[in-house]
């Protein structure tokens, strides 16, 4: 089933500069959107809670102590 769907010229514009070549498809720019979005955003949580646990076990530096391993002022 095809389904038209209603855009602004700006968003046109902007999924214009998206695609890899001129006659890439919108649904084929869509679409590599939407999967990067996907793909990010359970790689990011990954990096949050691995974050998180490295805080709580104390495995940081503050700002103040890498300035001053770095000799930084």
């Amino acid at each position: 089933m095809v389904v038209t769907i209603k855009i602004s010229n700006e968003l046109q514009r902007e999924l214009a500069k998206k695609k890899i070549f001129d006659d890439e498809p919108y649904e084929e720019v869509i679409w590599g959107l939407i999967e990067n979005d996907m793909e990010l955003n359970e790689e990011t949580k990954r990096e949050i809670a691995e974050a998180r646990k490295e805080i709580k076990e104390g495995k940081f530096y503050t700002l103040e102590e890498v300035k001053k391993r770095l000799d930084i002022k």
